[in-house]
């Protein structure tokens, strides 16, 4: 899985995640199905089950709104308990829950076993616009150039042994705020400068890829493919 090229690993990710949205929530024996198809990817490429929800807990914010689907809306409404829940709203935020997980889950598992400049590199092969590739890929660049900017303006501030306690310190945060806005913007302007040096045209570098071989597009669509055969099973015998 590691070995496989990028925009090999992004068509098979974006297709099983169709297959999973196009599935209704009413064959929910078949989200068992993917969710098993997701667990035996995770560990062929070696991915423990815990790092997989660890990584996968970025949902949790969806999840609360889901939560909440059951309680409010009009229409058929059914006593559970204590609860009086709403039909639609609780198939609704099954939906969001179960289609959400498995596709987080198989971003993490492409996110895992492929590099950030990998998938950039991908994209570009998939024939996305430049531009979207070229604002992605200085996104990742300057993200660490702002870290770096950070970390060098703590250090300095502890050496001079500042403290941030209370309210009292906001104005000396928000100087340091404005400060890194600006350090960080020309460290930007020397870096883009550097590249321009170099003959960056626009395009990422990149060495010649040899072209795709039957076996690497069988291996990775294996999976839609077998989640698009339980979709398939669980529609005609609902």
């Amino acid at each position: 899985m590691h070995s496989l090229p990028s925009h090999v690993k992004i068509v098979a990710v974006l297709s099983f995640v169709l297959v999973v949205v196009s599935t209704p929530i009413t064959y929910w024996p078949a989200f068992v199905g993917f969710l098993i198809l997701v667990i035996a990817s995770s560990l062929a490429g070696k991915i423990s089950l815990l790092t997989l929800s660890k990584r996968a807990l970025i949902e949790v914010p969806f999840i609360f709104f889901a939560v909440l689907m059951p309680f409010v809306g009009t229409g058929e409404r059914f006593e559970l308990g204590p609860f009086n829940l709403n039909r639609d709203g609780l198939l609704a935020g099954l939906s969001i829950v179960a289609k959400g997980t498995l596709g987080v889950l198989s971003a993490v598992i492409l996110s895992t076993t492929t590099t950030a400049r990998e998938i950039l590199r991908g994209l570009e092969r998939l024939r996305l616009p430049l531009i979207m590739v070229q604002i992605a890929s200085f996104m990742l660049r300057y993200i660490n150039v702002i870290s770096d900017e950070m970390e060098r303006m703590r250090i300095a501030r502890q050496s001079r042994g500042f403290d941030a306690t209370g309210i009292k310190h906001w104005k000396v945060i928000a100087t340091s705020a404005a400060a890194l806005f600006i350090r960080s913007y020309e460290r930007g302007e020397r870096v883009h400068l550097a590249m321009l040096s170099r003959g960056f045209d626009g395009e990422l570098p990149h060495t010649e890829v040899k072209s795709v071989g039957y076996s690497a597009w069988l291996r990775a669509l294996s999976i839609p493919a077998f989640a698009l055969l339980i979709s398939i099973f669980f529609r005609m015998n609902g």
